[in-house]
Parts: structure tokens; C-alpha cells; sequence
């Protein structure tokens, strides 16, 4: 406590005529860094490089996996690191630079190479960008933390959140407009290449960020790095003694139906002949208004009822999963058309849509069961743990892939039902 209140104080002091200036950087590495993902989305742009380069659609399976779990693996490991550190944005700065020069790579893949050789390469360099992403996503709250005093962390929070979503809107309606009726893979890479830029934009902006010296933590470091190097038997002890949370975690894992479900979702369309016209500027769209209105449309629920908020968000996205299934399989519902184009779009909207429900639901969920110190725990366990579980589902995903993707959604669909089943015994923690 006596640490928070020496780090408030110091704020004051050395920060507060900055605030302005830091927090306008912020909000604006935080746009180019969501303009950035857009461009190298693992769920609609990098679906669509791998049809466009032949990559066999197993793999496709393991964009999403390999994006979400790599950059939340190697936390444990690398929070030893940056509490070594004295100024985090350097932290931060350094993960943009990673990121970037994954992207980069994935550029000049994408345009000198194709079919299973392209999309290994890609996933090695997707792997090496997620290890980027874990660097900033350490250092980023730190440096808010240090920077921006409490009371207008929020709004810079959504800030971003509406920047993310105008991004993505912007980005589609461009890629109507210039794309043509079909993306090469040059095409492609120049995208790409745009979005490697971004992120060393995103350093440049960062750089100007006044950040005050750390003092008061700089002796805790070996302290925390001992407990971070017990991490992983942490984990395991909190999981086998403590019921309610081993529960929500189980049902956690088994929500990843809007998760992992979107990139097969692409993958289905362009089977059934979706061009780029149509396709991929539709569903960055849907992307960017799903993250538009999602985050105001489920907050309110998920205060009410965080643990309904979970089982209806995967539910319905099970449902809307099934329901493609079914339509595909009838003979000629399906087609080159722009109704099948359509139909794909919406199902896709609907799943980010959900998804952006079930994440806020379980993220109110996991605050709402626990206090202090708890917390922390509960948070970083619970990823660690969906880090591993997005891996093993993700493979599953994709060995179903090599026989149909129909086979992949229903999968999906099953475990989702499942976690709404299960997701049904846990206790109520949320206001009422």
C-alpha cells in the first residue's frame, strides 16, 4: 500500500504537466497499433493469404491459436525481465519493434512463397509477432499506470476500443473500393507491408512518452522473479484445491467456440467461391462494427449476470455454427453468389459479435469472484491455463480441417454446447 501511495505521489509530481501529452500518445500508438492488427488479422486477412497462397487449410486452424496463446505462454517467463527494467515504455517499444519485423517477414513470404512452405513460414512468424505482442501487453498498463492518473484510464481504454473498430470499418471499406474482385498475394504482401509500417509508427510515437523513473519496485525483482519461476506449480495447486475456480476455468476452456470458430468461417467462404469484393472487405467491416457496439452492448449484461452473458454468447454461437453446417450440406443452398457471400459475412459478424460478449462475460466474471491479491492470481492462472487449452484445441481443430472444415465447425459447436451445459453450474457472482 505504502509502494501505491509512493507511486501515486510520484506521479503527481513528475507526470502530472504531461498527462495530456502522454495520454494523446497513447490513444494514438494504440490506434496505429489496431490498424496494425487489422492488417495482419488472424482471423479474416491472414484466413484469406493462406487460400490465396495454397496453404493447405489444416494450418489455417492454428492462425488464432498460435496468435492468442503466444503472446499469454511466455508471460510467466518474461515478468522476471521487465521488472529488471526501469522504464517500461522501452519494454513496450521493443515489443512494437518485434512485431513490426514479424509482419515484415510475413510480407516478403507472402509474396515470394506459397502453398505448405508459406504457411509454416507464416507461422513461425506469427509465433515470433505474438511473442512481440507479449511484451507490450506487460509493459502497456504499466506505462498507462505510471502515466495517466486514475479516473481517465478508462476513457482512454475506450478510446482505443472505438479507434479499433472505425479502424477496421475503414479498412474494408478500402479494400471494397481498391481491391478489385480478387487479392493477389502481392497484393497481399503490400498489405502486410503497411502494417509492419504501423508498428514502427507505433514505436516512434511511443518514444516521446514521459515516463517517471521507477524507485520504489526496483528492489522487488528478485523477489518477484522467485515467485514467478513457482508459476507453473502455482498454477497447478490453485487448480486442484480451489473447486470454484478450477469450474470456471473448465468452462473458460470450453467456450472457445466464437474464439476459434471465425477463421474457418472465412476459410468455408471462399470455398463456396467469395471474392475479395464481397469477402474480405465484408468481413473486416463486420469486424470493426462488432468491436464497435459490442463492448457497450454487453457491458450493461454482463454486470447483471456475467455467468448468463457466457452461456448465451456461446451458445447462440454454437447455434449459428450448426446452422451453417446444415446449410452447407444441403445440396445447391450454397453457392457462388452474392447471397452465400452474405449469408457468411452475417454468420461471421454474428460469432465476433458473440465472442466480444463471452470475453467481457468472463472477464467480469473472474474480477467478480475474487478480491486483492486473489484476482491477480485468478487472471494470470486462467490465461496461462487457456494458453495451453487454445493449443490443444486449436491442433484438434486443425487435424478435423485436413477432412472437412464442416467437420472443424461442428466440433466447435459441440464443445461450445457443452461449456453452456457446464457453464450452467456455476455459482452466481455478479449484482442482481
Amino acid at each position: 500500500m505504502k509502494r501505491n501511495h509512493e507511486g501515486e505521489a510520484q506521479l503527481a509530481s513528475e507526470v502530472r504537466p504531461h498527462v495530456a501529452s502522454n495520454g494523446m500518445r497513447i490513444v494514438s500508438a494504440n490506434a496505429l497499433q489496431s490498424s496494425g492488427d487489422q492488417m495482419v488479422n488472424a482471423s479474416t486477412v491472414l484466413p484469406w493469404l493462406f487460400a490465396a497462397l495454397g496453404v493447405p487449410a489444416a494450418l489455417t486452424g492454428l492462425l488464432v491459436p498460435i496468435r492468442e496463446a503466444g503472446s499469454m505462454l511466455p508471460q510467466a517467463f518474461i515478468t522476471p525481465l521487465v521488472l529488471r527494467i526501469r522504464y517500461r515504455k522501452w519494454v513496450f517499444i521493443a515489443g512494437a519493434l518485434i512485431q513490426a519485423s514479424a509482419v515484415g517477414a510475413m510480407a516478403l513470404i507472402a509474396a515470394l512463397a506459397e502453398g505448405l512452405t508459406a504457411g509454416i513460414s507464416i507461422l513461425v512468424a506469427l509465433l515470433v509477432f505474438s511473442l512481440g505482442r507479449c511484451f507490450s501487453s506487460i509493459s502497456s498498463k504499466d506505462v498507462q499506470g505510471r502515466t495517466v492518473p486514475k479516473g481517465e484510464r478508462g476513457q482512454l481504454n475506450g478510446l482505443a476500443t472505438t479507434a479499433a473498430g472505425f479502424v477496421a470499418i475503414t479498412l474494408g471499406l478500402g479494400i471494397r473500393v481498391f481491391g478489385g474482385q480478387e487479392l493477389s498475394n502481392v497484393q497481399l504482401a503490400w498489405f502486410l507491408a503497411i502494417g509492419a509500417a504501423l508498428w514502427v509508427g507505433v514505436s516512434l510515437v511511443y518514444i516521446g512518452i514521459r515516463e517517471p523513473r521507477q524507485t520504489a519496485q526496483d528492489n522487488t525483482s528478485d523477489h518477484d522473479a522467485d515467485e514467478t519461476t513457482n508459476t507453473f506449480v502455482q498454477m497447478y495447486r490453485l487448480l486442484r484445491d480451489d473447486k470454484p475456480f478450477r469450474h470456471f476455468v473448465t468452462v473458460r476452456s470450453l467456450l472457445l467456440v466464437s474464439s476459434l470458430s471465425p477463421p474457418f468461417m472465412v476459410t468455408l467462404s471462399i470455398q463456396y467461391g467469395a471474392d475479395s469484393l464481397a469477402g474480405l472487405g465484408g468481413f473486416v467491416m463486420a469486424s470493426g462494427i462488432a468491436a464497435l457496439i459490442g463492448g457497450r452492448l454487453f457491458g450493461r449484461m454482463a454486470d447483471r449476470s456475467s455467468k448468463q452473458l457466457m452461456s448465451i454468447g456461446a451458445g447462440v454461437a454454437s447455434t449459428i455454427l450448426l446452422l451453417v453446417v446444415i446449410a452447407a450440406a444441403i445440396p445447391d443452398v450454397l453457392g457462388d453468389n452474392w447471397f452465400t457471400n452474405l449469408m457468411f459475412i452475417a454468420a461471421y459478424f454474428l460469432l465476433t459479435l458473440l465472442h466480444t460478449g463471452v470475453r467481457v462475460g468472463r472477464k467480469t466474471y473472474v474480477v467478480d469472484m475474487a478480491e486483492g491479491d486473489q484476482r491477480t492470481t485468478y487472471v494470470a492462472v486462467s490465461n496461462t491455463a487457456l494458453g495451453i487449452v487454445l493449443l490443444v484445441v486449436g491442433g484438434i481443430s486443425s487435424l478435423l480441417a485436413t477432412f472437412h472444415v464442416l467437420l472443424t465447425l461442428i466440433f466447435l459447436a459441440v464443445i461450445g454446447l457443452v461449456g453452456v451445459f457446464a457453464g450452467s453450474g456455476l455459482p452466481e457472482v455478479s449484482k442482481t
